[in-house]
């Protein structure tokens, strides 16, 4: 079957505006929304008594510089000083233990949308995006997300309050005691130099987190699929060129690290800088002011204060952006990945099947993969209830093409094709696939046992009805001469396992969830002269039970089907039963000739 060059997930740039970023973010927030209000009431509290205690200093500074000592009052601002550490530290700790675990549910739900988004995709999809990439989505970018939603959204707001208060508070106490705002405006002169410079770091370092991203999916990418082959790379002995080939995504990688925290660790020495300036104008002109008599020793202290905290809430901001800029970086990548629609999906109508027959009619039907390049023209065909029909022919003449059609992995461009009678475009893709088995050459196993496999942790599939299907399949032969049998052990695709008990397994899988119809995708290609005996009987007795489609290199196995259709160059040149299609000595006795001299040689 031909197959289109297929784009990497990483070749096409896709960026939102921050204001499109965050109104989506803050779509998963709202079932939580009261939760935030109690998170941002418990903030506000914290903010309120973290302006209170610098004040509450400078008063009593003042009030034990003063030539008469009131120790009452004294003693009150210790008690208030006291509780409103205790109550900032009670606060703050059921603060952050409901945002944890906001942000964990969210996270929760916004990694299921995406694997169940996953799961409903094409195959044309999962063969263009790499799965190293995809599980980088899953795991690694919204694991990221966790950290904006419990570290950033309120604390931004708690932080920007804070700024706010501080202001408002360090005016107040600046008229209270000067009868003017001289110290406030002059530790507010930094700011403008603040802003700039936060500007300049905000524009720099989300290209950085993008860059940061890309590179740690194609890092993902190569190991995941790299270790899948490492069995060929060791055979081929590749691995010092596949190491050059690590070396060079990894160095990538860590460049993209050090370029992010180059800026990172640019913006925030930058910033304390501006806060140093601050200080050094608040001790000199609040100094002389104090000296003079203008304002108290207390004053001054709880100024200082404030202008401490007041750069703290700005540091953290920095911090928070750092943060907020990787948040924004994986949504644009997560939302990439939601936003791309299934190109094959249900119609509006669409119907659900209760039974099927086992009918298939082709009309017609033509198919490309890529525009123009016409991988079947005008393929026409039926196939009865119970029928069994083989196709054949040269690589990339469409047999699999037609097979994948069927069970709508693909959309067809032109024609119809027709489950009895009805399109199938008309009938809900996942009704259409319940009736339909599919075996094909290369058969995944999952990590688990031998029953799951088979029953793919179906409940309603019993262990009589397991046993039935293996023993029919003459799976049975080689399960109960395992230590474990039905709950033998499966490890990762099988690999304890050979070919031929793979195939064996899956056709097992196949049986017991009972298909109207059954296809055989080249499942004999790769398997030693004994197991294929079995499963030859195996498919003289499935082929009584509903109708079934093969394709098959070894036209051994197909002798006995109802139809064989030859297939060339996504036409069919020839159609008939084994001995009708050898007298007419076209291409299927020329294919058949040719099998046969290589058994003879």
């Amino acid at each position: 079957m031909a197959r289109r060059k297929l784009p990497s997930i990483e070749d096409r740039k896709y960026t939102m505006s921050d204001k499109v970023i965050i109104k989506r973010l803050m779509n998963y927030a709202k079932p939580y929304t009261l939760r935030f209000l109690v998170v941002l009431a418990l903030m506000i509290i914290t903010v309120l008594l973290g302006l209170l205690e610098p004040f509450i200093i400078g008063e009593s500074i003042d009030l034990l510089t003063a030539d008469n000592v009131d120790v009452k009052t004294f003693i009150l601002y210790l008690s208030i000083f006291s509780i409103s550490i205790l109550v900032t530290a009670f606060v703050t700790f059921y603060q952050v233990l409901m945002l944890q675990k906001i942000g964990q549910s969210i996270v929760y739900n916004i990694r299921e949308e995406v694997f169940a988004h996953l799961e409903e995709q094409d195959i044309d999809y999962h063969n263009k995006k790499p799965t190293g990439t995809l599980v980088t989505r899953v795991t690694n970018d919204t694991n990221t997300l966790n950290q904006m939603y419990t570290s950033v959204i309120i604390n931004v707001i708690r932080n920007v309050l804070m700024l706010i208060g501080i202001i408002i508070a360090m005016g107040f106490i600046n008229y209270r005691q000067a009868g003017n705002f001289n110290l406030t405006l002059i530790a507010m002169a930094v700011m403008p130099f603040v802003m700039v410079v936060s500007f300049i770091f905000r524009r720099y370092s989300r290209k950085a987190y993008r860059l940061v991203r890309k590179r740690l999916a194609l890092v993902n990418a190569f190991l995941s699929e790299h270790l899948s082959g490492m069995k060929i790379i060791q055979i081929f002995n590749q691995e010092k060129r596949k190491y050059k080939e690590f070396h060079g995504k990894n160095d990538d990688l860590r460049k993209a690290y050090m370029k992010q925290l180059f800026i990172f660790g640019v913006y925030r020495p930058t910033v304390y800088m501006f806060y140093i300036g601050a200080m050094i104008l608040i001790y000199y002109f609040g100094g002389i002011q104090a000296i003079n008599g203008v304002i108290t020793v207390g004053f001054l202290v709880a100024f200082i204060s404030y202008i401490r905290r007041f750069f703290e809430p700005i540091q953290q901001l920095a911090e928070q952006f750092n943060i907020l800029q990787a948040a924004f970086a994986s949504s644009e990548r997560i939302f990439g990945i939601l936003d791309d629609k299934p190109q094959v999906v249900d119609e509006d109508n669409a119907i659900t099947l209760e039974n099927i027959k086992g009918n298939i009619e082709f009309r017609n039907v033509w198919f490309s993969y890529i525009e123009g390049e016409w991988i079947l023209k005008d393929v026409s065909f039926k196939v009865n209830a119970k029928e069994s029909v083989a196709f054949v022919g040269a690589t990339g003449a469409g047999k699999t093409t037609i097979l994948s059609l069927i069970v709508r992995n693909y959309d067809i461009q032109k024609g119809q094709i027709l489950i009895d009678g009805i399109d199938i475009k008309k009938i809900k893709i996942s009704s259409l696939r319940s009736f339909i088995g599919q075996m094909l050459q290369e058969v995944f196993m999952f990590s688990g046992t031998i029953a799951s496999n088979i029953k793919l942790k179906e409940d309603s599939i019993t262990d009589s009805e397991m046993i039935e299907s293996a023993n029919y399949v003459n799976a049975d032969k080689f399960i109960n001469k395992l230590d474990n049998k039905y709950e033998e052990k499966v490890r990762e695709r099988g690999n304890n396992f050979s070919s031929g008990q793979r195939q064996l397994l899956s056709f097992s899988r196949t049986l017991v969830h009972k298909p109207s119809v059954m296809i055989l995708d080249e499942a004999t290609a790769n398997i030693d002269t004994e197991t294929e005996q079995l499963i030859q009987d195996s498919l003289e007795k499935m082929m009584t039970i509903g109708t079934m489609l093969i394709v098959a290199h070894r036209l051994s196995t197909i002798q006995h089907v109802n139809q064989i259709i030859v297939l060339h160059k996504g036409e069919i040149v020839e159609r008939g039963n084994h001995q009708t299609l050898l007298k007419q000595k076209g291409m299927y006795y020329d294919l058949y000739k040719l099998q046969y001299q290589e058994k003879t040689v």
